[in-house]
């Protein structure tokens, strides 16, 4: 045990265990002694205020932040409110740590191979869906340097935006600003043809204005020129290249209506009062253009479409109800062939994982032997009609569990074999379907084995990862699944899920703004610039 001298709010000295005490429990003991709320106490030791983490998304160990035995620590009492602030201040420095973490995890597992890629596939799309590559094959880590600079950025842009949606706007704006340096890291001629970067700044500055923060001003005006002329390069003039990749449709008119509001707003607080009301007016007509009649929302979710996708499938069709009708239709055959190719995609990653690992197994870890066998047809041919062989043994290992268990129940085994060919994996389904049926006594196995119960299967994922020991193992274990949520050497699954799931893939995201905010913000904004007017008439007239 160690011992802490503690000064201000309670003098005295504490026994404390430095390897497994932490910063929480330490406030918790000295604000008991003191009478007084943990959250209201403020610990300093060394010249250092002790947080309750330091980045590592778990509270560290007092022997972890340099207290020592006989340290003096000075507890000083602080307001409730400021006691709040200051602890939600360090969990929103916790949480950036984290997203910045999990993404340079996510990325560099892509990058060298080692990405658990069932789970978390990163792939670079444009928008017709064709998967982008950066250099040439010739110089292939250049490639992967700025692919892995690109993923970065995207994945800390989509992350920001659903903290955007979130009213988190601190939080967004330091993850904007991560995802603003991975960008920079990127060739400049290949973000010329892309409009991510423009995007960013504009969110960026949505979030200055949501904030109301002036002092912001100037960089704000930057952003937005950069994010103007951006957008005319990715986009050409007049939009005319976005016109032609959407077949005349205008995804875009949300976007341009928040650029130019946040652009009249740095007009009007640097007193360009005509550049901002014609920004401002620009920006009302396109949210005017964009407002949804009630009918033809009505005429688009008859189909059987959602509210929010009919919204938007009017708005980027200038409310022609055919027009929307076709786009969701089109839209949803691409989601339907997207997952099935992500599925089959899935599946061949799959296989691919069983066949290094059962390679491995063959060659007791020996790696180049492994890959040996896999570069040798014969070698390698044999491996796959094993590993086809080995699931179809599962399979009908699986079969017959079930099947027995069904028939524990008491179900007539001629009719469970029925069922379970006609009923599929789900055994609920085929419970169902078996009590349907007439000549069935589910009772009847009662009074022979009263403590029978139902083992449901297991339909988690595969594993995220081959681990030496299944390597060496039995064959047949070779490939166990683990749960979703396990953390599998070190990781942060929690928030590589949430980064993973900001990804969505749809190529309308960026520009799928709901408008309403910006609705308000030109009325009040037109609202100030008529009160600017009248002053300056009513002095012209004194």
């Amino acid at each position: 045990m160690a011992k802490l001298k503690i000064a201000g709010t309670w003098s005295g000295v504490l026994e404390v265990e430095l390897e497994s005490w932490t910063v929480p429990m330490l406030r918790e003991e000295v604000a008991k002694r003191s009478n007084m709320l943990p959250e209201t106490i403020n610990l300093i030791c060394a010249g250092k205020v002790l947080k309750d983490d330091h980045g590592g998304g778990c509270d560290s160990k007092l022997s972890q932040l340099g207290v020592k035995n006989n340290s003096k620590v000075l507890a000083t009492r602080i307001s409730v409110d400021e006691g709040k602030s200051l602890m939600a201040e360090e969990e929103r420095s916790r949480r950036v740590a984290r997203i910045k973490a999990a993404a340079t995890a996510l990325v560099n597992r892509h990058a060298d191979g080692s990405l658990p890629v069932e789970d978390f596939n990163l792939e670079l799309e444009d928008q017709n869906g064709e998967k982008v590559r950066f250099g040439s094959e010739t110089d292939r880590r250049f490639e992967l340097s700025f692919e892995r600079a690109m993923m970065m950025g995207l994945m800390l842009h989509a992350n920001a935006k659903s903290l955007i949606k979130r009213q988190m706007y601190k939080d967004a704006l330091e993850v904007l600003t991560m995802g603003e340096e991975a960008f920079s890291l990127c060739d400049p001629k290949v973000l010329e043809f892309v409009d991510n970067v423009p995007l960013l700044q504009i969110d960026m500055v949505w979030c200055y204005f949501m904030l109301r923060d002036i002092s912001w001003l100037s960089e704000a005006g930057i952003r937005l020129r950069k994010a103007r002329e951006g957008i005319e390069r990715a986009h050409g003039k007049d939009s005319s290249r976005v016109r032609l990749l959407q077949a005349g449709r205008h995804p875009e008119l949300a976007l341009h209506l928040r650029m130019e509001l946040l652009e009249a707003v740095a007009a009007y607080h640097s007193g360009q009062f005509d550049k901002a009301r014609n920004a401002l007016t620009s920006a009302q007509a396109k949210f005017f253009q964009l407002q949804v009649p009630d009918e033809s929302l009505s005429l688009v979710m008859s189909m059987g479409f959602k509210e929010q996708d009919a919204k938007r499938a009017l708005r980027i069709c200038s409310q022609d109800v055919g027009s929307a009708i076709d786009f969701l239709v089109e839209e949803k055959a691409k989601r339907a062939k997207e997952r099935e190719d992500n599925e089959q995609r899935r599946k061949e990653i799959i296989f691919e994982k069983e066949l290094v690992a059962e390679a491995l197994r063959r060659n007791e870890n020996d790696s180049q032997k492994a890959l040996d066998d896999l570069t040798n047809p014969e070698s390698n041919s044999a491996i796959q009609l094993y590993i086809e062989s080995r699931k179809r043994k599962r399979c009908r290992q699986a079969a017959d569990a079930k099947i027995e268990q069904l028939v524990a129940m008491g179900f007539e085994r001629p009719r469970v074999i029925e069922a379970c060919r006609a009923g599929g994996d789900d055994i609920h389904q085929i419970m169902l379907q078996l009590l349907g049926e007439p000549g069935s006594n589910p009772t009847a196995a009662a009074n022979n084995n009263a403590s029978t119960s139902i083992s449901m299967p297991n339909n988690g994922e595969p594993s995220s990862s081959i681990n030496n020991e299944n390597v060496e193992g039995d064959p047949d274990s070779s490939f166990e699944e683990t749960s979703a949520t396990e953390d599998v050497n070190g990781r942060d699954v929690e928030m590589e899920d949430e980064l993973a799931n900001d990804l969505t893939g749809d190529v309308f995201a960026d520009y799928d703004i709901e408008v309403t905010k910006e609705g308000e913000a030109i009325s009040e904004y037109l609202s100030l610039l008529d009160s600017v007017a009248g002053i300056a008439i009513e002095k012209a007239r004194n």
